[in-house]
């Protein structure tokens, strides 16, 4: 059947909002107990309730009932909110940031303790008690205090075990009771510039005695420390300039992988997991080279790494128990989805999908891994989506425009899974560009290194070099140029629509705008990220101003589309307002979009919609063509209607 001709952007789609906020849900955080597997559900249908799920035997059941929700809020972006044992669960509940237990009998509150949050939640067997990480924020003229602390199952009582370093993470014990270790670190660094492997001799009652020092500092970033199942302490280290795999021996620490891959993740988020005992002598992991990941199985002995034949390529969230590995997994071809492994079969099964609706492939369009070279004569990465429909093409001659993507962080990654977001523009005729610029995750250390000091100038020239190179390959329409990101990708939009002259338009879901005001607004977490990525303040001063958009709105002279969260504590509403009114001022169409009870990224269905339509809505303003479908119309300053 012949398509129809119609121009790009004004495809009719069956990826509509509706769709990805009804029909999809975002995984996360894969657990196995005794052959129950267990997951997160954060569901937009439900205002973004976030629900942990179990399956046993082919039986799924919500373990959360209405309206307890599983979230963390410390550090903001929390994490590790749930822990397994023989007869109950706990969890953190949003709404008061407590403990809760889960069993036969019901949910019911662990702690009462407010002013304080929990994340990264493991169980101590041996002396009854969970082990996590608290953030206090009972002190109101000063930043939270995180430490290390034990809940007692029985009664709720909070002890702190550890306490003097800025940050904690990763609380472990051993499987024969006798040892913990953890993580921490201090201002400025942040968990991917270096950290502190340490551990300590526990004793009956559960006190901490002879703790040291094993690895890490300053420069050393490692992650994921683990016990095997015979008391052998493993963990992730960038010691060689890529995160490998380590364990601990009488001599001292050794690799037992030496890859130019990433076994690690940037820790924005507690309990991420990249590797798990199958048993002893076996670990089943992921890693990624040129942004592509690879699922394998390590034998302990041999030190042999042996991949796993298996139709998916990212990976995370590992977890495993005899024999038996259950992951988040997807590709460019299929959506996240929790499975199953049969380690010694390699056999896998899908147990729960992030979405279950079918949709034709030719609708789909599939990211493709790319490399440019940059204006600095190296190379920087790319995923790109050229338009897709299986009822539409475009009158000849005609280019797409181009959605440039900036991922968050800025020290993030994106990878090529299938993800309804954006296959929301390329089924209309939208083509994307989602950048993994200098500064990045996924590429060594030396990669990420590239945006120290250099935030705002290397992030912005990558993603203004990937638009220039698939212009110059002919592959896009020069003259419809839009860039889009969220968070510190927000901030690479501002900054490049400020200070380049290549974007035709803009979308800045809660970016920053203002440098130094961000220092003062900011949470603890990240109150000292700008040294690394900046320098030091209030030293470099002019430098914050030089890169701050907000000063340099005379500059701009492209649409831009703001979207924020009212509750955001991450990026405070300021920044984008200060934005929005000095584009209103100077003549811009501009166009703010809120959301009230929405904080640093959106949960809610009717947000994620809203967002969406709006979106697609100002492009088809700004660029003059006709939806098929008619949206919701938004305000657009300094536009005649």
């Amino acid at each position: 059947m012949a398509k129809n001709i119609a121009p790009y952007g004004s495809w009719k789609s069956p990826i509509t909002s509706e769709l990805i906020t009804a029909e999809t849900v975002t995984l996360d955080q894969v657990q196995i107990h005794k052959g129950t597997i267990y997951w997160l559900e954060r569901r937009p249908a439900e205002a973004g309730r976030s629900v942990i799920v179990s399956y046993h035997d082919g039986n799924r059941t919500d373990v959360l009932p209405p309206p307890f929700n599983a979230r963390s809020r410390v550090h903001e972006y929390g994490g590790g909110v749930y822990c397994v044992g023989d007869h109950a669960l706990f969890f953190v509940n949003d709404a008061d940031q407590d403990i809760y237990r889960v069993t036969t009998n019901g949910v019911e509150r662990l702690t009462r303790a407010d002013g304080m949050r929990f994340a990264d939640l493991s169980l101590d067997h041996q002396h009854g008690r969970i082990l996590c990480i608290c953030e206090d924020h009972r002190s109101n003229d000063q930043q939270p205090l995180n430490t290390l602390v034990s809940v007692d199952i029985a009664s709720g009582a909070i002890e702190i075990l550890r306490s003097g370093y800025d940050f904690y993470s990763n609380p472990r014990v051993s499987p024969d009771g006798g040892q913990l270790a953890w993580l921490c670190w201090n201002h400025p660094n942040m968990p991917w510039d270096g950290t502190e492997l340490w551990t300590a001799a526990l004793d009956t009652r559960g006190a901490l005695h002879d703790p040291a020092h094993l690895a890490g500092n300053q420069r050393q970033s490692v992650f994921q420390p683990l016990w095997s199942p015979d008391n052998v302490l493993y963990f992730v280290t960038d010691a060689s300039g890529w995160w490998n795999l380590a364990r601990f021996e009488p001599a001292g620490p050794i690799a037992i992988t030496d890859l130019e891959s990433e076994f690690g993740l940037p820790q924005w988020v507690f309990g991420q997991t990249t590797y798990a005992f199958c048993d002893a002598n076996q670990i089943i992991c992921t890693r990624t080279a040129d942004g592509v990941g690879r699922l394998a199985l390590l034998d302990l002995v041999s030190l042999r790494l042996a991949e796993i034949d298996i139709p998916l390529n990212t990976f995370s969230s590992i977890c495993a128990s005899n024999g038996t590995a259950s992951l988040i997994a997807a590709s460019e071809t299929e959506f996240s989805q929790v499975i199953q492994i049969d380690t010694r079969e390699r056999r896998s099964e899908t147990i729960a999908r992030a979405c279950n609706t079918p949709i034709a492939n030719a609708y789909l369009s599939k990211g493709q891994s790319l490399s440019f070279d940059t204006r600095h004569h190296d190379e920087a990465h790319v995923i790109y989506y050229p338009p897709a429909s299986q009822d539409y093409e475009a009158p000849a001659g005609e280019l797409p425009p181009l959605i440039v993507l900036c991922h968050g962080g800025p020290t993030a990654a994106v990878d090529a899974s299938l993800d309804l977001r954006k296959q929301y523009w390329t089924s209309r005729g939208f083509a994307i560009a989602d950048v993994n610029y200098s500064g990045s995750t996924g590429y060594g250390r030396d990669y990420r290194d590239r945006l120290k000091k250099n935030w705002g100038i290397r992030d912005v020239e990558d993603v203004c070099d990937a638009a220039a190179y698939f212009v110059a390959n002919g592959l896009v329409d020069p003259n419809r140029l839009i860039i889009k990101g969220s968070s510190a990708g927000g901030y690479t939009v501002l900054a490049a629509l400020a200070f380049h002259q290549v974007f035709s338009c803009g979308a800045s879901y809660y970016g920053i705008s203002d440098l130094e005001t961000l220092l003062t607004d900011t949470h603890k977490f990240e109150a000292h990220y700008t040294d690394q990525l900046i320098g030091r303040y209030p030293e470099q001063q002019a430098v914050y101003y030089q890169r701050s958009p907000i000063h340099f709105v005379d500059q701009l002279a492209c649409p831009v589309i703001f979207f924020q969260g009212l509750e955001d504590k991450v990026v405070p509403p300021s920044q984008a307002e200060k934005m929005v009114a000095a584009l209103q001022s100077k003549g811009i169409p501009v166009c703010y979009v809120t959301f009230e009870n929405e904080q640093h990224g959106f949960r809610k269905a009717a947000s994620i919609k809203t967002a969406l339509d709006a979106e697609l809505y100002f492009y088809s303003d700004i660029f003059g063509f006709t939806t098929p479908d008619e949206l919701p119309k938004v305000a657009i300053a300094n536009v005649d209607t």
